[in-house]
């Protein structure tokens, strides 16, 4: 027999099943997906998000009764997972429905620029490492628990928001100096439903 070192690390196993690694050195290598929730999405002047594929756009916009009831392009599935690195905020992905196709968001670079898309398929339900559909959802202030903000998993500080172009208020990635700061651009808020907020 050979005496050979042999590293254990101490782990836990929490209520939710997920193992916990003690030592702050090892790093999350994977996504779990745990739950999906449908919601709208608000900004800071109440109106809601809408994906338009055929645009290639997603953005914040004032919609009348009737493209709400058809919820196509706007009532998003939250796809919340399970990591080993709880406090970088919760992992999510975001789908939705466009008449009778499912769209990820997912954030690719374009001419040298981080960009938001929405690609054709389905969200996967794990992810064996890094990837570019994960986002950390993370509470906007303390003062303004219901309101919250997306931090992208593959870069550190870039948050999902929103920009006047064109008329309209285009989703974007926005770098802030610090995570810190108040934003809100950067402010979002989810409901059940087209009138009531969260």
């Amino acid at each position: 027999m050979s005496c050979e070192e042999i590293a254990v690390c101490a782990v836990r196993l929490r209520e939710n099943l997920c193992l916990y690694f003690e030592d702050d050195e090892l790093e999350c290598d994977a996504f779990c997906k745990d739950k999906t929730i449908k919601r709208f999405f608000r900004n800071v002047n109440s109106q809601l998000l809408v994906v338009r594929p055929d645009l290639n756009v997603a953005a914040f916009e004032d919609v009348t009764d009737q493209e709400v009831k058809s919820g196509s392009g706007m009532y998003f599935d939250i796809h919340c997972y399970k990591t080993t690195a709880p406090s970088a905020g919760m992992p999510v992905a975001f789908s939705v429905q466009v008449e009778d196709k499912s769209y990820y968001m997912c954030c690719e670079k374009e001419h040298g620029k981080m960009v938001v898309r929405f690609r054709e398929g389905e969200v996967p339900k794990d992810i064996p490492g890094e990837s570019n559909i994960i986002f950390f959802k993370k509470t906007f202030t303390s003062c303004s628990s219901k309101a919250f903000k997306s931090e992208y998993s593959l870069e550190q500080g870039m948050f999902l928001a929103f920009e006047e172009e064109d008329s309209l208020r285009k989703l974007i990635l926005k770098k802030l100096p610090r995570e810190d700061e108040v934003d809100e651009t950067t402010k979002f808020v989810t409901s059940h439903n087209e009138r009531h907020n969260l």
